[in-house]
């Protein structure tokens, strides 16, 4: 990495948590271990982090109720979960508050610090982007600022949300091919990536509702599509 970036890893397991650390610190990386959820929002608290890696099951406060404290902190905060559960539903959950990505253990070091650096480096270009403006009917999206505005009432959006409806813009009155979406945002289309992206389009249909203009519909087989009277 050519930046020296700061990971909150908050892992129980102290040998595993130990390892973890020494290999990203290996890798160039800054690694803050904690060893409960309590802990982990001190730290979170007390300095500037550039993503958070996070076990889901861990004492005092597990990952869940911790990526929710973060995400009131900072909505637009990376963060991946750790996990040995691999219900569909606790791997849903965790995309539902917000989740960039999601490891299952047992996993290799190599594939999440790979996992790592396609986060950062969407983030990095994200930001380094100029500001761009889409007008979509009655709203107004920033994508530089992730807010959705309407009249007077503003939405901040999460970074995969904003992700998300800025391709659905790009691509206004066009199918948004869903293997093209998946790579470009989540870099894999397997199954657990394919049902977050259901999720965040649910959650992008919420906040636009308040325009009757603006549908987001399913192309069965292909993907969406952003029906709008403006098109950018």
């Amino acid at each position: 990495m050519e930046e020296n970036l700061k990971i909150l890893l908050c892992e129980d397991d102290e040998n595993l948590g130990m390892l973890l650390r020494e290999y990203l610190q290996a890798k160039g990386f800054e690694a803050v271990l904690c060893p409960d959820g309590e802990v982990g929002y001190r730290e979170f608290q007390k300095a500037k982090f550039d993503i958070c890696v996070l076990d889901v099951m861990m004492p005092k406060k597990d990952g869940f109720a911790l990526a929710q404290d973060i995400r009131q902190q900072n909505a637009e905060m990376p963060i991946i979960f750790l996990t040995a559960k691999v219900l569909k539903e606790d791997i849903l959950e965790g995309f539902k508050i917000g989740a960039d990505d999601y490891i299952t253990k047992p996993f290799s070091m190599e594939e999440l610090v790979l996992r790592i650096e396609a986060i950062l480096r969407r983030v990095k270009g994200k930001k380094s982007r100029e500001n761009t403006v889409y007008h979509i009917g009655r709203f107004t999206f920033d994508t530089q600022k992730q807010l959705l505005t309407i009249g007077e009432k503003q939405t901040k959006l999460t970074t995969k949300e904003n992700e998300l409806l800025a391709l659905l813009c790009a691509h206004s009155n066009e199918i948004l091919q869903r293997d093209y979406a998946l790579k470009t945002i989540w870099i894999d289309d397997n199954y657990f990536n394919a049902r977050s992206m259901d999720v965040y389009i649910t959650k992008l249909r919420k906040h636009l509702k308040d325009d009757d203009q603006i549908e987001i519909i399913n192309i069965h087989g292909r993907g969406y599509k952003l029906i709008t009277p403006d098109e950018d």
